[in-house]
């Protein structure tokens, strides 16, 4: 026998249960439907209390979406050091930590679709909500000093430490928003048994690209060599001139050194 399902009043007798209810109402219903088709009337009820209670607790609409999106964050933010402080316990190279760091933001992202739909809206939005939550810029500064400690990058250099971050991000995040209408079109199914996973071998491979070129390439080797990788030495920088970006010119073929990929 299932047990029994409290009352709205009981819930509200009950001030900490009442606002993670709200929460998670709140969340599912301005992922799915935006916020302005999203109501604290909707709120209460799809949270099982009464009308009136979000307002009690939260105040208004936008407090209300303040609140959780900082939830969100906050998410994010533990994350992160749980992250660290696993890396940094491992003993591991740099590049298995690296490994790690991407399998954690993808299953990060698989595991929170709400927040993806949140930070999607906001994006399409145009309202600039996330100026307003200073938590995010935290959570941000936070998860470029856990980057940089993680992998012994240079931390005189955040610029370069968050455009290696808004990559990762990037790479991470976009299959989730897009892999089940552009991955398609390029011929990668989301649901086929193994995405996941080779969509994190081959982000690997890319930012193993970025550190290697920051001379950070010392522990690479085996990792490389376990990807299938090739190591070639630095080809000379090539003279200025008009063929400047443009592929080089065809050369014979010669016999593949790669390794399955």
């Amino acid at each position: 026998m299932s047990a029994p399902t409290a009352s709205p009043k009981e819930k509200e007798r009950n001030p900490a249960r009442s606002r993670e209810l709200i929460l998670d109402a709140a969340e599912r219903l301005f992922a799915e439907h935006g916020y302005d088709a999203t109501s604290l009337s909707d709120v209460g009820r799809e949270a099982g209390v009464s009308r009136a209670t979000p307002g009690y607790f939260f105040g208004s609409k936008a407090d209300l979406h303040r609140s959780v999106l900082e939830r969100c964050f906050e998410d994010v933010r533990r994350a992160v050091r749980e992250g660290r402080d696993r890396a940094l316990e491992s003993g591991q190279t740099p590049d298995v930590i690296l490994a790690g760091v991407v399998s954690d933001y993808f299953d990060f992202v698989a595991t929170r679709p709400n927040f993806v739909k949140l930070i999607q809206r906001e994006a399409l939005s145009g309202r600039r909500t996330l100026d307003d939550v200073p938590l995010g810029l935290v959570t941000g500064q936070e998860m470029i000093a856990a980057l940089a400690q993680e992998l012994a990058l240079p931390v005189d250099d955040r610029v370069e430490v968050a455009q290696m971050l808004f990559s990762l991000i990037a790479l991470t995040w976009f299959p989730f928003v897009q892999g089940g209408v552009l991955g398609r079109v390029v011929g990668l199914d989301p649901d086929a048994p193994g995405y996941l996973d080779a969509r994190k071998t081959h982000v690997t491979k890319l930012l193993l690209g970025w550190y290697s070129a920051l001379g950070q390439d010392s522990a690479l080797g085996t990792w490389h060599s376990a990807l299938g990788v090739p190591v070639a030495p630095t080809a000379p920088a090539a003279s200025p001139g008009i063929t400047d970006g443009l592929p080089p010119a065809p050369t014979a073929p010669a016999a593949s050194t790669r390794g399955p990929t």
